[in-house]
């Protein structure tokens, strides 16, 4: 009796051992397809953040507008971050786009640097979502307005919690970097803060912070010296820092992101898909601007 107990013991034992094996090889080989995808991903998505009081669908008429001349149509993916915590997502990545427009809004969209905080920390938790759900490794971001204040604020405090997911361009609409101060001499408690931490900013990404000047000194709604101070962020910390002033009829604050200069910039500097060639008078073709 005791013999064959001993041998079913021992029976159970190898398939027990056998399982471990065969679940730990399981385990293994879907992280590394894991691992695979993450790495070979060829998804580079535009991640874009609107300003105070705007909505997830404010950049509707912006990605419409470069849809009308893309190579390949992009698609308009729309997340809202609820002040409970809640993540929802609409709309979906057309097969074979590689560059979609992911717009993340928030249920606590105020004005203030203590809800730029906030909404700094609720976009963290958008990133997660959507970085969890395609599996990208990089990524393209434009802020308009505030946008561009949680942007900073994120590369400088979160970051560093997605070493491995690298930003390569960032673009700034009307960002007001020292809020509604017109002299940099008068730093705001949050301009400070981003001075006294913008070491932690990474040295490889390429930033555009673009102002508008529907006055001589304003856009109507920012000061362009409040634009002006980015510089004292990202100058020197980063591989490029450009600035860039748009003026005219559509070069109002709220006219920006469908500003035609703004959206060739974006077509044309922003996004890893070359633009098709602009038609001359005559009908012939001339390139478009080199990246």
């Amino acid at each position: 009796m005791k013999k064959y107990m001993r041998k079913g013991i021992l029976i159970i034992s190898v398939f027990l051992t056998l399982g471990l094996v065969w679940s730990s090889y399981s385990w293994t080989q879907n992280n590394i397809k894991e691992l695979d995808s993450f790495y070979n991903s060829k998804l580079s998505p535009v991640i874009l953040i609107p300003g105070s009081s705007a909505t997830v669908n404010r950049f509707d008429g912006m990605v419409a507008q470069i849809n009308k001349s893309a190579p390949k149509r992009h698609s308009l993916i729309k997340v809202k971050v609820w002040n409970n915590g809640q993540v929802t997502t609409s709309g979906k990545k057309l097969k074979n786009d590689n560059e979609p427009f992911i717009v993340v809004g928030f249920e606590n969209n105020k004005d203030g640097y203590k809800n730029i905080k906030e909404q700094t920390a609720m976009f963290d938790k958008a990133f997660d979502v959507i970085q969890n759900k395609y599996e990208f490794n990089n990524y393209k971001a434009i802020g308009h307005s505030n946008g561009g204040l949680i942007y900073t604020r994120f590369l400088e405090q979160y970051a560093d919690n997605y070493q491995d997911i690298r930003m390569k361009k960032l673009l700034t609409l009307g960002t007001p970097y020292n809020f509604d101060e017109t002299s940099v001499h008068n730093k705001t408690q949050m301009l400070s803060d981003f001075i006294k931490h913008k070491d932690t900013l990474p040295e490889d990404l390429t930033v555009y912070a673009l102002a508008g000047t529907q006055t001589y000194s304003s856009d109507g709604i920012v000061p362009e010296e409040s634009v002006r101070a980015g510089k004292y962020i990202y100058q020197d910390q980063v591989k490029n820092f450009t600035e860039v002033t748009v003026t005219g009829d559509q070069a109002q604050h709220s006219d920006l992101p469908t500003n035609k200069e703004v959206l060739g910039i974006i077509t044309q500097r922003m996004l890893d898909q070359p633009q098709p060639p602009k038609p001359k008078k005559d009908g012939t073709e001339q390139p478009g601007d080199d990246k």
